[in-house]
Formats: structure tokens, C-alpha cells, sequence
């Protein structure tokens, strides 16, 4: 045993064995436990660590003769906190920093709560090899934020279910997506965001339930072991690889949904797992008494602002990025990450200034919730340069109109130019705003047209879980309806929704199963649901498959009008004075009248083209939400128009593989319908 060394944190390889490094900065004494494998219930050594192995504010030890393979765990000793907690030297901690978990099989979450030992029931860190992910023969996609399309989807809930295209030894594993990469590419996706991968407790439950979404993390370092085919830890990270080496070579991006806010731990009454027992007071954010601050609604808080927190966090990153090779990050609740000591908001958070300054993780996607459930929502001035938030404004107000709300107009207009009122600051880029109708925590889009109000009984809470506030509208019959009139509407406005999102400015994202119309029978929060409400629809139907076409002629669309749908800098919504450049394009509002919008409280449709200074208009753009039918005057395209989409046609005609020429001066729209004419040359000899 040699006294080791502070860098790395974790447990890394060395000549003669592996260095431990832990951040306690309370701690008196610190105990390394090796265990003979992760379902032993007593260590076979005791690594005491005394004030020899601590360098400031972390404790460290080499142990010669253990390797690969090597399952340990601390007990750390030191004073109770105020309130009452902090240092339990009875529980058995995992390292913050394991790469690899074991001892799932004997796990007891109730075990880590109380005075009672758990080494019999607790987990244990596994020692790994530290890598780099192989960029020469899986290089990175790097899609431009203009042309990138995001699928998020649940690992375990798209990867099975009956039709499921996975083999059976893979459903519900990483490695069970590759086989389903044909099937997004040919749809049209750049990007996928998987939710939580990083192990959490599915035990952080009511009883009888499970957690089933992972929001409930308990590494930021190891995959979860759920999620791996086999039962070997040391698997795990090389089965990540397997799953980004082929996405890579697919032109498929990864980006992983991670939970930094808080942890499974929850307040002082929690258990006692892994942060809490090497620094209560460090890692989570508590008043002078030592009351929990809790602003993600589960309990405890991180303090991200801290430099110990800030650096574990960004070993996360690393971890994740660089030894992994995963190409960005969604962080849950992200706002939480920008508080300060006792909650206070920073205009400058140091873990973003941090994110923006490493040079391993300047090639990556980065992207936030600017909400937390403290009440703080930072869309338009989020802390940090490089992060896109998602517009939770967009979701909302698309929903509004085209369930045909009173004053909606207007805020339509905004979300379809970019948002420009909601970014008032500086021109919207880009890569600046996450624009989406349906995210994993909602209603899908199936369920929007399909339920007014939630049904989430099976979740056990007696339907108090879940938004209320939906948006959400079911055309007359709660749930399926076998009346045609109905189910007709249903199927436009899905299409309506879609053609709204993806002919917006923005980076689009889309919910896992929505193209096939995925129902989860009107629950909006299946959070604790591993069955065919949370799994992915794998047996289409024809009207399923119908809308699938749609939905991939439309990003064929989108794509080879990138520059008009979505382009790099705003247009503007008047013609410039004293230009008579070629290509100066921009956005001219109409309503059933040419240059006549209609932004009254009580008006339901709108028009708008795109116009190119010398060419004139180059797409036309109208959008029925009223009742009635309605005829719309069209201006005059020079170069002949195209009707590409028109919502209210079967299936197929909808949006034709060739759009067929439009000769009328007029555009006539059904009730609650969409069409989209697009001058002729640029769509010449495209099929869509």
C-alpha cells in the first residue's frame, strides 16, 4: 500500500495496482472496503486511510495487487452537520466517480436509510479502464444546428414491445437501438437523446412502483445496468461504445438526457448511498439549520455553483464525451445548475463559464430546461452562450391555435418567425432554441388530439401526478372514437402540428413513437410505466404508416429548404428600402387577404410568405384553425406555385412524392387545415 495521489478522482490503473481518490472535506478518517465480488456482504480488506493519505480536501491510497475487475466501496467518518445529519459511518459509499457498478443483485435502498450497517446491501464501484473513445474510426456527425432534427426516445421503451425489430437477448438494451438505426435515418433524424442512461435507483419509487424514466440519478458515471445485455459490469462502458460507434457511422449524433440537479438521495430523511456520506454539506444546497433547498421537486439540490461539485460534474462530462463518445447533453431542470448559495440566481454560473472553457467539450450539442420547479425560467438571457433551451412557449402556443383558442394569432406568428418577441435581446441563431409539441413528460401527439384531460391512474396516485395544463383537445369524444368525422379531424390536425413545428425556425424535436401515432391511453406522466404504455408502437397500422410518410417527406422538405425554414440569420418582416440584391429574402403576414393579417383576439387563420426581393414570393403559407372553411387570395408567383402540402387531402395527396403544379389565384382551406405552395424551381426534379 502506498499513500497514492489526489488526480485522477475515482479509482484508476497504475504499474502496481490501482490509485483511490475521494473528495471528503469534512471527513476525520476514511475507510477503503475491497470485496471479493458485488454480491459479497463483507469486505475481504480494510484500507485505512488516515491524515497521511489526505492532500486538502481529498483522501487517496494505491493498492497494490487488485486491478480490472476490483469491487470496493468507503465508510467515511466525521461530525454530524446541523439538522442533525452528514456523516453515517455504518452505510458503505459508492464512489461519485465508479465507472461500473455491481452488487445489484443484493441492493437494498432501504438498507442505506437509519443507523444499521448495510455492507450486506449495498453497491459497490467497480474498478475500470479509462479510454478514449476511438474519434479516427467513429468520428463524430457534427450536424449543423440548422439541419439537425432530435428524436428523443426512452432506451429501454423503444428497443421492445410486440413487432419490435430488436432480437430478443437485446430488447431493452443500448445495444438493442442499432438495429433500430435503419428505421431513423430513413425517417429523417440527425440527432437522438436518449433519456437518463446513467445508472439511478429503480427503487426511488412509491411502493409497488418502479422508476421507470431514470430521472433519479445515482451515478454520474456508469451506465445503467438495466440498459446492458449480460450481467458483467466491466461490459458496460464497451456496450456504450458499440452503440456510438454505430450511430457514428450512421450520421446519427447521441445526446444524453443528464440529471445534475439532484440525486437519488433526496432530503435528510434519504438514504445514505454516495454524496451525502462523504459531504452532506458540500454537495447539496441547505440553509444555516441545515434544512434541504429543494428547487427540482425531489428533495435536495445540487450545488453546482461549489469548485469540488462544479469539478465532479465536469468529470462527468468527460467521462461521458471523451472516454464514451457521446456528442452533447440535455441537463434536466438546467436552470438548477445556475443557483447559487442559498438559491440565488448567478448571471455568470461558474459551471457553464467552466462547460464553455474546456476544449473536450467545445464540439458538443449542449442543450437545457430554462425552467426549475423554484419558479426561476431564463429563455431569452440563459447564463451561458453555448446552450439551447427548449421553448416550452413554442409547444404551448402551437397547441393553442390550432385547438382554436381566442388570442392566439399573434403569438403563432411569433413561434412560426423564430420567436424574435420571446429573444428579444439578440437575433435568435440556430442553435439557440429547441423547438418541440410533445417531450417525454406529456401527453404524445396521438393522445394531444385524442384526451382533454389526463388519465393517469395506473400510476398509483389517484390521478394527482401529471401537468394539468395540457393544452390538449379530443375534437368531441375522450379517447379513441370510431366516428370518422372525428377521427378525420385527428389525422389533420396531426399533420397541422407537425408542418407548424418543422416549417418553424428552430431546432426541432420530436417525441419517440409520435410518427405512428404512439397513444399511452391518455397518460401524460408514464414515468413509472415499463409496459406498453411506455414502450414504442412497433405494429403500424395503414393510417399509422400514413402519417410516417408525412412525417419523412416533411424533413425531406425541411432539409432541402433549410435556408428558408430555417435559416441562419432572421429575415426580416419587411423589404429593405434600397435592396435590390438577389436573395435578400423576407417574411411577408397575410390573413384571407393578401398583406391584410388578421391579428384580431377572436381570428383563427393567418397566412405568410417567404419573398425573395427580385423573384418575389418563393413559399406561400396558410393556416386555417376556424371551424369554416376559408378562402385565401394568393400573391402572384412569377415562377409558378406548387402545392406541396395541403392537410385536408387523404392520405398520400397530402404531401405527394411530386407536389403537382397550383393554377388557381386562390387557395381554398378546409376547416382546421394547412397548405404550403412552393415556387416550382425550387423543387425541380425533387422528389420528396
Amino acid at each position: 500500500m502506498h499513500i497514492g495521489h489526489p488526480w485522477p478522482l475515482g479509482a484508476s490503473l497504475t504499474p502496481r495496482g490501482v490509485n483511490f481518490s475521494v473528495v471528503a472535506p469534512l471527513a476525520t478518517r476514511v475507510e477503503l472496503l475491497l470485496f471479493s465480488d458485488g454480491d459479497a456482504v463483507e469486505p475481504e480488506r480494510v484500507v485505512e486511510l488516515d491524515q497521511r493519505h489526505r492532500s486538502a480536501d481529498h483522501w487517496h491510497v494505491e493498492v497494490e495487487g487488485v486491478g480490472l475487475g476490483c469491487c470496493y466501496g468507503y465508510r467515511v467518518f466525521g461530525p454530524l452537520q446541523p439538522g442533525g445529519h452528514g456523516f453515517n459511518p455504518s452505510k458503505v459509499l459508492l464512489d461519485p466517480c465508479a465507472r461500473a457498478i455491481a452488487g445489484w443483485g443484493s441492493y437494498q435502498r432501504g438498507a442505506a436509510v437509519g443507523a444499521a450497517p448495510n455492507t450486506g446491501q449495498c453497491l459497490k464501484g467497480v474498478v475500470t479502464e479509462r479510454d478514449r473513445f476511438d474519434f479516427h474510426h467513429a468520428p463524430r456527425p457534427r450536424h449543423s444546428w440548422q439541419k439537425s432534427v432530435i428524436y428523443e426516445l426512452h432506451v429501454g421503451g423503444f428497443t421492445q414491445g410486440p413487432g419490435c425489430p430488436v432480437p430478443a437477448d437485446q430488447q431493452g438494451s443500448l445495444l438493442g437501438l442499432i438495429p433500430t438505426l435503419p428505421y431513423l435515418r430513413e425517417l429523417g433524424i440527425t440527432t437522438i437523446e436518449l433519456l437518463p442512461v446513467m445508472a439511478f435507483d429503480p427503487h426511488d419509487a412509491p411502493a409497488g412502483r418502479h422508476n421507470y424514466w431514470g430521472y433519479s440519478p445515482l451515478s454520474w458515471m456508469a451506465p445503467h445496468p438495466d440498459y446492458l445485455v449480460g450481467d458483467d459490469p466491466l461490459s458496460a462502458r464497451h456496450q456504450v461504445r458499440q452503440l456510438v460507434t454505430a450511430c457514428h457511422r450512421a450520421g446519427i449524433e447521441v445526446l444524453l438526457d443528464v440529471v445534475y440537479n439532484h440525486t437519488t438521495e433526496g432530503n435528510q430523511d434519504g438514504p445514505t448511498l454516495s454524496w451525502r456520506g462523504f459531504c452532506d454539506r458540500l454537495y447539496y444546497q441547505q440553509s444555516a439549520k441545515g434544512d434541504y433547498q429543494d428547487v427540482s421537486g425531489c428533495g435536495n439540490t445540487i450545488a453546482a455553483n461549489r469548485p469540488l461539485v462544479r469539478r465532479l460534474i465536469l468529470e462527468s462530462l468527460r467521462c461521458w464525451a471523451t472516454e464514451l463518445g457521446v456528442d452533447g447533453f440535455r441537463f434536466d431542470l438546467g436552470i438548477a445548475l445556475s443557483r447559487g448559495d442559498n438559491l440565488a440566481p448567478l448571471d455568470a454560473p461558474p459551471l457553464f463559464e467552466d462547460m464553455e472553457a474546456d476544449p473536450d467539450l467545445s464540439d458538443l450539442k449542449l442543450i437545457s430546461e430554462p425552467w426549475d420547479c423554484g419558479g426561476l425560467y431564463r429563455l431569452d438571457d440563459f447564463p451561458a452562450r453555448r446552450v439551447a433551451t427548449w421553448n416550452g412557449r413554442f409547444r404551448d402556443d402551437l397547441r393553442r391555435f390550432w385547438k382554436g383558442d381566442e388570442k392566439t394569432c399573434w403569438t403563432m406568428a411569433q413561434r412560426l418567425s423564430g420567436s424574435p418577441d420571446l429573444f428579444s435581446t439578440n437575433p435568435v441563431h440556430p442553435g439557440q432554441c429547441i423547438t418541440f409539441l410533445t417531450a417525454h413528460d406529456g401527453f404524445t401527439l396521438a393522445d394531444l388530439v385524442s384526451f382533454n384531460g389526463k388519465h393517469n391512474l395506473a400510476n398509483g396516485e389517484d390521478n394527482r401526478d401529471g401537468d394539468n395544463h395540457n393544452n390538449s383537445w379530443n375534437h368531441g369524444v375522450e379517447g379513441p372514437s370510431s366516428d370518422h368525422a372525428i377521427t378525420a379531424l385527428r389525422e389533420r390536425q396531426l399533420r397541422n402540428l407537425l408542418t407548424s413545428l418543422l416549417l418553424a425556425p428552430g431546432v426541432p424535436m420530436l417525441l419517440m413513437g409520435d410518427e405512428v401515432r404512439r397513444s399511452q391511453g391518455g397518460n401524460n406522466n408514464t414515468w413509472c410505466q415499463n409496459n406498453p404504455l411506455g414502450w414504442m408502437h412497433w405494429q403500424p397500422d395503414a393510417g399509422d404508416q400514413a402519417l410516417q410518410v408525412f412525417l419523412q417527406r416533411l424533413l425531406k422538405l425541411r432539409s432541402h429548404l433549410a435556408s428558408l425554414f430555417n435559416p441562419e440569420v432572421p429575415l426580416d418582416d419587411r423589404p429593405q428600402r434600397r435592396s435590390g440584391d438577389r436573395g435578400h429574402l423576407w417574411r411577408q403576414w397575410h390573413g384571407v387577404e393578401v398583406g391584410k393579417p388578421d391579428w384580431a383576439s377572436w381570428s383563427h387563420t393567418l397566412a405568410w410568405s417567404l419573398n425573395d426581393s427580385q423573384q418575389g414570393p418563393l413559399v406561400w403559407c396558410g393556416l386555417n384553425a376556424y371551424s369554416k372553411a376559408m378562402h385565401f387570395e394568393l400573391p402572384s408567383c412569377p415562377q409558378g406555385w406548387l402545392r406541396v402540402i395541403d392537410t385536408a387531402l387523404p392520405a398520400g395527396d397530402d404531401l405527394p412524392a411530386r407536389p403537382e403544379a397550383w393554377h388557381p389565384a386562390g387557395a381554398p382551406l378546409q376547416s382546421r387545415s394547412l397548405m404550403l405552395l412552393v415556387a416550382a424551381p425550387l423543387l425541380k426534379d425533387r422528389e420528396l
